[in-house]
């Protein structure tokens, strides 16, 4: 369980990382936000600094569910939040749907992934 976590955090880490440079100005509109743009334009890259503080919280969620010290989050949170962030992962469908092709090949697949790893920890955390 706990490298099912460590693993659910490096990726959420990572999508939070790409967000920042979305939200930084970073030409890598076109695999996110439904690849509309190169850059993003500003409502987008504030969508996308709040994004990326939403999967640093998952990837804390997801490390105190897996029993790491590390995350500042009580256990009695992570229980269930981790589940919330298993169901809310599924919204890889929507990544699989998206008219970006980049959306689809790339991050349907790892939404799709940190689904399932969340669901994991979850699974094994109550």
């Amino acid at each position: 369980m706990r490298a099912a976590g460590a693993l659910a955090a490096v990726g959420s880490l990572g999508i939070a990382a790409f967000q920042v440079a979305l939200a930084a100005g970073a030409p890598f509109g076109r695999a996110a936000w439904g690849g509309s743009h190169e850059r993003l334009p500003r409502k987008l890259r504030v969508a996308s600094a709040v994004a990326a503080g939403v999967w640093v919280l998952a990837a804390l969620v997801v490390l105190a569910d897996a029993g790491f010290d590390v995350s500042p989050i009580p256990a009695s949170v992570a229980d269930w939040a981790t589940w919330v962030l298993a169901a809310l992962l599924l919204g890889a469908v929507m990544n699989f749907l998206s008219r970006s092709r980049l959306e689809r090949i790339i991050w349907g697949p790892i939404a799709l992934v940190l689904a399932g790893l969340t669901a994991f920890v979850a699974s094994a955390g109550s």
